[in-house]
C-alpha cells in the first residue's frame, strides 16, 4: 500500500533508531563497527566475495598494491606521510580568514598543528599539485606554496589564492591511502594497515577540531557558501575518508586511547557547517545531503551526546527538516517535474543529482533494511527518463556547462541493487537488460572504483532467464522538458541517426543562449554547444563559453545578453510533432517551433527547426529563424553556427567565394566581448544564396562533414571565422583530429529586421565516402504582404523534390498558384514521373488545398498526415477534420478504415466533394493514430 508522503517520512524513523530491521544489529550501551558499508556479522560472507568475483578482487588487490610503497616509506620513516599533510604545522592558526573566493590569511593559536584551509574556490591554476614524494614534510612557509608552473616547468613560491585547490587535494589524497589502510586493516587482520593510518587520522582530525570555519573578511555569499576544509560545502569529500576511517578502524582507534569523542565531535561540527551554509535549491542540498547521511549513520543515537546531535538529529535534517540553507530530501523532490522525470538543471548535473539520490538511498537502506527506494518514485523515474538526454551516440546533450558524456552506469547498478535485495524481478531484469546492453557496446566495464561500489554493487547482472524479454521506449522522437526549456527531436536510425536538440535558458547551469541548437548527424555532434569554459570564474568562461556568441543561435545588434547559471529566460513552445512520448505512424517529419524574447534588446524571435528524411534514408535539417527588434531605429542579427571541421569554404553556382580579412566584429565596435575570442575574421556581402562547406584533411583526403544551403538577402554579410574550441565534445562525438581544435564558425549578418524575411538554411550532413543526398536547394523570392517561407529541395535522382511552406503561425495565409495553406506548415515530396505525392505532412493547418489534396479543420487547428502509397493512403490526425483527396480513376471506389490501437472500429465510403467534383471528401470526427483509405474496383463488394 502506498504511504502519504508524511507518512513515508515518518515510517523512516520507525526503521532508523536503534534497531536495524532483520536482527542483523542490535545497538545497546555498545557502539558497534563497522556499519555505513558492511557489518561485522557479513565479514565471513564478504571475503569470499572478494575471492570469487574478478572484478571486485581487482579493487582490494589495487589497494593493496597502491599501499605497499607508502608502507614502505612509512617504515623507513614513521612520520613519513603524516608530515605531508597541509597543516599549519608551526603556526597552528585556529582562525581562518577568507577575502570572497579566495584565500586570505590565518592567526590565532591552537594547542595542536591545524589543518590548513584551501587556497581558493577557483580550481583553475597554473601550478601543477606536486606528487607526494615532492611536498616537503612540515611545510608551513609564509611565502605560500612551492609549486611547478605548468607553462615553464620551473618552480616558484605560490599564494594559496592562485594554487587553485592543490592544498584540499593533497589532504583528500592523503586520507584516501588512509581510508584504503583502515578498510584493509578490516579485511585482513594485519596490524600494519592500522598502525599506518592512525597517526594521519588522528593528527587531521586534532587539527580540526581545534580550527573554527573561516570568515570571510569581505562579507560576501562566500560566507554562507564555506566548508570547513573546502570553499564550498559540496566539495568535503574528504570527509567521507575520515567517516570510514573510522567505521572500519574504530575498534583499533579505541584500543589505541585516540579520542574518539573528538573525532565526533568533528563529525558533528562538520555537519552543522553543510546544514548552515550552502544552496538549498539546487544540486548543492543534495550533494550536502549525502555528507550529511554519513555523518548520521556514523554518530550513535542523540541520546549519547550533551548537545542532542546524534544520529536521528542529522538523518531528520537530511530527510525531513529544512532549514535556511538545507532543504530536506522531502522537500527537494518536489522540484523535479513529476511528469517527465526531469531535474532543473543542465544534463550534466541532472544524471548525478540521480546517482547522489541514490546513494543516500542506498546508505540508508543498508541501515534500516526497509526498502527505502520504494518511498522515493520520482528517483526511478528519473533515472530511466535520463535516457532522452542522450544522442544517438550514447552520449548527454551538453547544453549550459555540460559536455558530452555517457550516463552514468552507477544509476543503474543501484536500481539493481535494490530490485534485487527486495525480490522486484521484472524491474531487475529491464535495469540488467539495460546495462549489459551498455557493457556490450563497449559503454561500460563493470568494476568497482571505490568502496561504496565495492560493497554495494550486486556480484553480477545476468538477468534471469524467465521473461528477460521487456519493450522498454527510452526515447521518443521529441521530447519536451519545460522545467529546463529544452525540446529534443530524433529520426532516423544507425548511420542514419540525426538529432537536434533546441535549448532555452532555465533552470541552473544554465548560459546565456537564447534559442540554440545543437545538431547530431553521422555519428557526430556536427553542431555542438561549447561547453563551460575552464573554471566558472574564469574569463573565457564568463565572457566566451556562457555568452551567445559561443551557442548556435541569433545576437541582436552584437549585444543579445542576460545572466547565465542560474537563468529564467526560457523559449515557449509554439508548436512541435509529435508530442512527446508519442511514436507516430508517419515518420518522415519530426519539428519544433519555439519563441523568445531576447531581454537585453527586447527583440522578438521564433525558431523552426525539422528533421526530414529523405528519399534514400539519409536526413537533412531545416532551420528558419525569425528576430525583429521592435521601434523603427537600426538593427542588426547575426545567425550564429558552429560546426566541427578544420575549414570552412563558401560557395555559389559551384564556384568557391573568396573572402576578405575583416576586422569586424568585436568590442571595439561595440560587441559583446565574446566576439573577441573570434580570430582568422574574413567577409564577404552578398545578396546570392550560398553553400556553406566545412570540412576536414584525413589521411586519405578531405573528409565533408556538412554542407549548409544558406538563404541569400538583400543587406546580409556572411563572415568565416574560427572560434575557441568545444569543451563540450568528447571522442564519443566528434572525430578524433578535430578534439581540442578551433571550431570553424559562419555568422550571417542582417542589417535589417530578419522576421518578415527569416534567416532560412538547409543543413545537409554528409558522411564519409557517401553520395551527397542533396542536388540543390531553392528557396523562393519573399512574397509581398507574407511573411512565408518556401523552400524547395531536390535529391540527387534529379526526380524527388520536397516542397516545404512555412507560414508565422498558424492563422497566416499562403496563397500562390494552385496551393492555398491557412496555417503554420506543409511539407510535399513529389516524384517527377508519378502522379501523386509521396506525402503531404501539414500541421497547425486550419485549411490546404493543393492539386485536389486538402483538409479542412473542423474546429482547433490540425496535424494531418496522407502518406500516399500505390493501392491505399495512411492517414494520421490529432483534431477533428474533413479531408478530400483526388477523386479516384472511374471503375474504383475508396474506403476508409478508421482504427483504435490494432482495432478496426469503422468503415465507411468517401463522399462527392460539393465543392469541387474532383474530389471525394471524408469526415474524422476526432484524433486518430491510423486511418487508411484504400481503393478497390467498385464491383467489388466484399
Amino acid at each position: 500500500m502506498k504511504l502519504g508522503i508524511q507518512n513515508i517520512f515518518q515510517s523512516i524513523w520507525l526503521t532508523i533508531a536503534f534497531v536495524i530491521v532483520g536482527g542483523i544489529m542490535v545497538y545497546g550501551q555498545k557502539s558497534v563497527h563497522p556499519r555505513i558499508y558492511t557489518t561485522d556479522q557479513n565479514k565471513a560472507v564478504f571475503l569470499q566475495t572478494i575471492e570469487n568475483v574478478p572484478w571486485k578482487k581487482e579493487l582490494v588487490t589495487r589497494k593493496k598494491e597502491r599501499l605497499q610503497k607508502y608502507i614502505a616509506l612509512w617504515k623507513n620513516d614513521k612520520e613519513w606521510l603524516v608530515s605531508r599533510l597541509q597543516m599549519n604545522w608551526k603556526t597552528k592558526h585556529d582562525k581562518v580568514y577568507l577575502e570572497g573566493g579566495d584565500f586570505s590569511h590565518s592567526e590565532g593559536k591552537a594547542p595542536v598543528p591545524t589543518v590548513r584551509f584551501s587556497g581558493t574556490r577557483d580550481w583553475a591554476t597554473e601550478y601543477r599539485s606536486p606528487s607526494l614524494e615532492n611536498i616537503t614534510p612540515y611545510t608551513d612557509n609564509p611565502k605560500g606554496l612551492y609549486l611547478e608552473h605548468k607553462k615553464t616547468g620551473k618552480k616558484e613560491w605560490v599564494a594559496p589564492k592562485e594554487s587553485g585547490h592543490i592544498i584540499e587535494g593533497i589532504n583528500r589524497k592523503i586520507m584516501s591511502l588512509v581510508e584504503d589502510a583502515a578498510f584493509l586493516y578490516w579485511v585482513t587482520g594485519d596490524r600494519v594497515y592500522a598502525d599506518f593510518a592512525t597517526p594521519v587520522f588522528a593528527a587531521y582530525i586534532e587539527g580540526m577540531y581545534y580550527r573554527d570555519a573561516p570568515i570571510d573578511l569581505a562579507n560576501t555569499n562566500q560566507q554562507f557558501l564555506s566548508g570547513l576544509a573546502t570553499f564550498e560545502v559540496i566539495h568535503e569529500k574528504i570527509l567521507i575518508h575520515l567517516i570510514t576511517t573510522y567505521d572500519f578502524l574504530y575498534d583499533h582507534l579505541k584500543a589505541q586511547k585516540i579520542n574518539l569523542s573528538n573525532a565526533e565531535a568533528v563529525f558533528q561540527k562538520w555537519g552543522d557547517q553543510i546544514i548552515k551554509n550552502g544552496v538549498p535549491n539546487n544540486n548543492w542540498n543534495l550533494f550536502q545531503a549525502r555528507f550529511l547521511t554519513y555523518v548520521a549513520l556514523v554518530l550513535e543515537p542523540n541520546s549519547n551526546y550533551k548537545n542532542g546531535k546524534g544520529r536521528e538529529y542529522y538523518l531528520d535534517h537530511t530527510f525531513n527538516t529544512s532549514t535556511e540553507r538545507q532543504i530536506s530530501i522531502k522537500e527537494s523532490l518536489l522540484v523535479y517535474d513529476q511528469e517527465n522525470g526531469i531535474w532543473p538543471e543542465s544534463a550534466s548535473y541532472s544524471v548525478h543529482v540521480i546517482t547522489t539520490l541514490l546513494n543516500i538511498i542506498t546508505l540508508l537502506d543498508h541501515f534500516t533494511n526497509a526498502n527505502e527506494l520504494s518511498n522515493f518514485p520520482i528517483v526511478e523515474k528519473a533515472a530511466l527518463a535520463s535516457f532522452q538526454y542522450l544522442f544517438p551516440s550514447g552520449h548527454t546533450i551538453g547544453f549550459g556547462d555540460s559536455a558530452h558524456k555517457k550516463l552514468p552506469a552507477e544509476n543503474f547498478e543501484l536500481l539493481i541493487t535494490n530490485y534485487q535485495k527486495y525480490g522486484a524481478n521484472e524491474k531487475r531484469n529491464i535495469i540488467a537488460n539495460l546495462l549489459n546492453d551498455m557493457i556490450a557496446e563497449g559503454d561500460y566495464k563493470r568494476e568497482a572504483k571505490d568502496l561504496f561500489q565495492l560493497f554495494f554493487y550486486v556480484n553480477n547482472v545476468v538477468p534471469n532467464e524467465e521473461e528477460n524479454e521487456f519493450d522498454l521506449p527510452l526515447v521518443s522522437p521529441t521530447f519536451y522538458a519545460p522545467n529546463v526549456s529544452w525540446i529534443n527531436q530524433r529520426l532516423g536510425s544507425e548511420a542514419n541517426a540525426m538529432m537536434v536538440a533546441t535549448t532555452g535558458s532555465y533552470g541552473n547551469h544554465a548560459h546565456s543562449n537564447g534559442i540554440s541548437i545543437e545538431l547530431f548527424a553521422k555519428g557526430s555532434v556536427l553542431a555542438p554547444d561549447m561547453g563551460k569554459g575552464s573554471s566558472y570564474w574564469h574569463k573565457d568562461h564568463t565572457e566566451y563559453y556562457s555568452r551567445m556568441p559561443a551557442h548556435n543561435t541569433v545576437v541582436v545588434n552584437g549585444i543579445s545578453d542576460y545572466e547565465p547559471m542560474r537563468s529564467h529566460h526560457p523559449f515557449h513552445l509554439e508548436n512541435s510533432f509529435p508530442k512527446t512520448g508519442e511514436t507516430p505512424i508517419f515518420d518522415q517529419v519530426t519539428f519544433s517551433n519555439v519563441s523568445f524574447v531576447e531581454p537585453k534588446t527586447k527583440a522578438r524571435q521564433l525558431r523552426f527547426t525539422s528533421l526530414i528524411k529523405g528519399p534514400s534514408g539519409a536526413g537533412y535539417v531545416v532551420d528558419v529563424f525569425r528576430s525583429r527588434k521592435p521601434g523603427s531605429d537600426g538593427q542588426r542579427h547575426d545567425y550564429f553556427y558552429h560546426n566541427l571541421g578544420a575549414e570552412l569554404k563558401i560557395s555559389s553556382n559551384e564556384e568557391v567565394l573568396k573572402l576578405e580579412d575583416t576586422e569586424d566584429l568585436g568590442s571595439h565596435q561595440g560587441d559583446l566581448k565574446a566576439y573577441d575570442y573570434l580570430i582568422e575574421k574574413k567577409k564577404l556581402t552578398t545578396a546570392k544564396a550560398v553553400r556553406a562547406n566545412f570540412n576536414f584533411t584525413v589521411e586519405d583526403g578531405t573528409s565533408d562533414l556538412m554542407e549548409v544551403w544558406v538563404k541569400g538577402s538583400t543587406d546580409q554579410t556572411l563572415y568565416s571565422a574560427m572560434a575557441p574550441k568545444s569543451k563540450a565534445i568528447t571522442s564519443g562525438t566528434s572525430p578524433k583530429e578535430l578534439l581540442n581544435k578551433q571550431i570553424p564558425t559562419l555568422i550571417v549578418q542582417r542589417n535589417a529586421e530578419a522576421w518578415e524575411n527569416p534567416f532560412a538554411m538547409v543543413f545537409n550532413p554528409l558522411g564519409k565516402d557517401e553520395d551527397n543526398p542533396i542536388l540543390e536547394v531553392e528557396y523562393a523570392q519573399k512574397i509581398e504582404n507574407s511573411t512565408a517561407q518556401q523552400i524547395q529541395v531536390k535529391f540527387k535522382d534529379e526526380a524527388t523534390q520536397d516542397n516545404i511552406v512555412l507560414n508565422e503561425n498558424e492563422s497566416a495565409i499562403y496563397d500562390q498558384g494552385d496551393l492555398y495553406q491557412k496555417g503554420l506548415l506543409s511539407i510535399t515530396r513529389t516524384e517527377e514521373n508519378k502522379a501523386q505525392p509521396s506525402f503531404i505532412f501539414l500541421s497547425g493547418m486550419y485549411r490546404y488545398e493543393h492539386n485536389n489534396w486538402g483538409i479542412q479543420a473542423s474546429g482547433a487547428p490540425v496535424t494531418f498526415s496522407f502518406d500516399i502509397k500505390e493501392n491505399e493512403i495512411i492517414l494520421q490526425n490529432d483534431q477533428p477534420v474533413v479531408l478530400n483527396i483526388p477523386k479516384p480513376k472511374n471503375g474504383s471506389e475508396a474506403i476508409l478504415y478508421i482504427y483504435e490501437g490494432n482495432e478496426l472500429i469503422d468503415t465507411r465510403k468517401g463522399l462527392k466533394s460539393w465543392v469541387n467534383d474532383e474530389q471525394l471528401e471524408f469526415r474524422l470526427s476526432k484524433g486518430y493514430a491510423k486511418a487508411v483509405i484504400k481503393f478497390q474496383s467498385s464491383n467489388n463488394e466484399k
